[in-house]
């Protein structure tokens, strides 16, 4: 996706143009909002600075903090209101005798193709009370679709009904993570397709789950670790090397005896996880018999290592930004060159698709998977990862 040229009109799903310098249009303070919610999608939070949205809707700095106390009120506003728009459109669907969920999803999500990133992404940057908000918010969203679900869908139970609602929220909002142009027709399949997911009842784990181990066979190793962790937890800007240090119980500077920075961390961090699913997915191909069981194969080891490793899995999607740009550049092409793989496998089980429908498809089912293993009470249920892999394999037709 290109950078933001701060000079350009900002034009916006909602038809909010850029006003001309030294007007004082109405709408002010929803223009603000709009120039934010498109500069935080593009660029950013932290490549974001109030002057950049100032210089977007054609005033001061000053002027903008009239209406906004600082950039992270900004920012929670622009996701809070981001959300708003989704429940909305949800509680409209509650009204009705028989919406078409799958429809009405679509075309919202479309048309507010920002709500996945700001929400996944560009969220972690607000304070713990901010997010804790909005995590609130989601999860009225998430229990008002899943209402929806169980009345449409006889036979359909409670619990059942709350992981397909998550599962149709990541199909949704999985449009915001690439700038692959959709169609309405391609998204409402795909939503209809999970909702069609026979899941089967969700067993709750007997006992709870064991705590990851915490051995490390060197200190490199276990730096490393405590990072991802943390990292994965608070988002890589908060968390210093003193918080690290204590994490592993030394001193942070000990830290720089084994990396020269913070930087230097999150990119092995990165750097590994993007090694351990190439080394996966080499290990399910080379033990597959063709095209359609190789996609099998990879789309349940797959999310059988999300769910093991949520942490390098909500590195890999959220923190690519704070790499330095050659990090960055190597990290991204790893993860076009996985991608890449999982859709020529696709376009070989079904050759009527063409590169952009399948990897949207592709682009889909990993966000599924993603989503509903980074949410937290659907780690409760046994069998939450097979049932996830029944879903995507609906998204993906195999």
């Amino acid at each position: 996706m290109g950078t933001f040229d701060g000079d350009a009109a900002v034009s916006t799903a909602s038809g909010l143009v850029r006003p001309a310098r030294g007007t004082r249009p109405a709408n002010r303070r929803e223009l603000i909002l709009e120039a934010a919610g498109e500069l935080f999608y593009r660029n950013g939070y932290p490549n974001v600075g109030v002057g950049d949205i100032a210089e977007a809707v054609a005033i001061g700095p000053s002027a903008l903090y009239r209406h906004f106390n600082n950039k992270q009120d900004l920012l929670r506003e622009v996701v809070a209101r981001a959300l708003a728009t989704l429940q909305a459109t949800i509680t409209e669907m509650s009204a009705e005798t028989a919406p078409d969920i799958a429809t009405v999803l679509a075309t919202t999500l479309l048309e507010h193709r920002r709500i996945g990133v700001l929400w996944r992404r560009e969220a972690r940057h607000l304070t713990v009370e901010a997010r804790s908000e909005l995590r609130r918010q989601i999860r009225d969203i998430a229990g008002e679709l899943a209402d929806l679900l169980c009345r449409q869908q006889s036979g359909l139970g409670a619990a059942e009904s709350d992981l397909l609602a998550w599962a149709l929220l990541a199909v949704a909002t999985s449009v915001s993570f690439h700038n692959l142009t959709v169609s309405d027709e391609l998204l409402v399949q795909m939503l209809q397709a999970a909702m069609a997911t026979p899941i089967p009842p969700l067993a709750a784990r007997g006992e709870t789950a064991a705590e990851p181990g915490t051995w490390s066979p060197s200190r490199r190793a276990a730096i490393l670790n405590a990072a991802i962790h943390l990292f994965a937890e608070q988002g890589f800007t908060p968390v210093s090397m003193d918080d690290i240090g204590e994490r592993v119980g030394i001193a942070g500077p000990s830290i720089y005896n084994h990396f020269s920075s913070k930087a230097e961390i999150l990119a092995a961090a990165i750097t590994r996880g993007n090694e351990m699913l190439r080394g996966d997915m080499y290990r399910e191909l080379k033990r597959a018999t063709g095209p359609a069981d190789a996609l099998e194969r990879l789309l349940y080891s797959y999310t059988a290592f999300v769910f093991e490793n949520a942490d390098v899995i909500r590195l890999l999607t959220t923190e690519l930004g704070n790499l330095e740009p050659q990090e960055q550049d190597n990290a991204r092409r790893m993860q076009r060159d996985y991608i890449a793989e999982w859709v020529t496998l696709l376009r070989q089980v079904h050759p009527g698709h063409d590169p952009t429908d399948a990897r949207v498809r592709v682009q889909a089912a990993l966000t599924t998977v993603n989503d509903i293993a980074s949410t937290p009470h659907l780690h409760s249920f046994e069998n939450i990862a097979a049932c996830t892999g029944l879903i995507c394999r609906r998204l993906l037709d195999v």
